[in-house]
């Protein structure tokens, strides 16, 4: 499928082997979510809009390009997702951010939204769906059909890690969404869970077990 792109990077191969470790704390853990983020941003963002500046250097005036300040917003998939909002905000600091709540029923494995706010004239914009996981699909399939029906027409989703069953889910879900994996894993066991996977990502950002 043309829409998946999965990340072959030295270095992040290298944080991913760190973040699977189960010794590496929260801190660390956390920081690490951001900068593999910060690395999948620079090329998520190659084909981000750009508009000419005049700009005056210390020798004379040229004309530059930038990505407009309103253009680009962050939507984070609750919880674990808000662990990646920095490692976006580090490459464009003044993009808005949005908020998709969804957990999931532990019997049906089935994502439930409970929480949706966006900002303000988020359909013209760039938005980067984010989750550290891409299990099952769900989370991401629902909350990309809710950022479209709100009239959202560019959408790019991150992930750090991907389970081959979700990928394939999203790619053919939403065929017109460009996905960034950094890293594929094997598979799903019967609980939903990724393998070999890194645990429960919002868990270990904010201490919760």
């Amino acid at each position: 499928m043309n829409n998946i792109f999965v990340f072959d990077h030295p270095l992040i191969k290298h944080k991913v082997s760190i973040l699977r470790d189960k010794s590496t704390g929260m801190k660390e853990f956390r920081e690490l979510i951001e900068e593999v983020t910060t690395i999948m941003t620079y090329e998520a963002m190659r084909d981000v809009s750009l508009v000419p500046v005049e700009v005056e250097t210390p020798l004379e005036k040229t004309v530059c390009f930038r990505v407009p300040e309103e253009s680009v917003a962050i939507v984070p998939i609750l919880r674990a997702g808000l662990g990646m909002v920095n490692g976006v905000h580090r490459v464009f600091p003044t993009a808005r951010v949005g908020h998709i709540g969804m957990y999931r029923d532990e019997e049906t494995l089935e994502p439930q939204e409970y929480y949706c706010k966006l900002p303000e004239g988020i359909e013209n914009k760039t938005v980067f769906l984010v989750d550290p996981m891409l299990a099952t699909g769900g989370s991401a399939c629902d909350a990309l059909t809710a950022l479209k029906k709100r009239g959202v027409k560019k959408i790019k989703f991150m992930a750090i890690i991907g389970a081959p069953e979700g990928v394939a889910r999203v790619a053919k879900e939403h065929p017109d969404v460009p996905i960034y994996i950094s890293t594929l894993d094997r598979c799903l066991n019967e609980n939903g869970y990724i393998l070999p996977g890194l645990g429960d990502a919002g868990d270990r950002l904010y201490g919760t077990k």
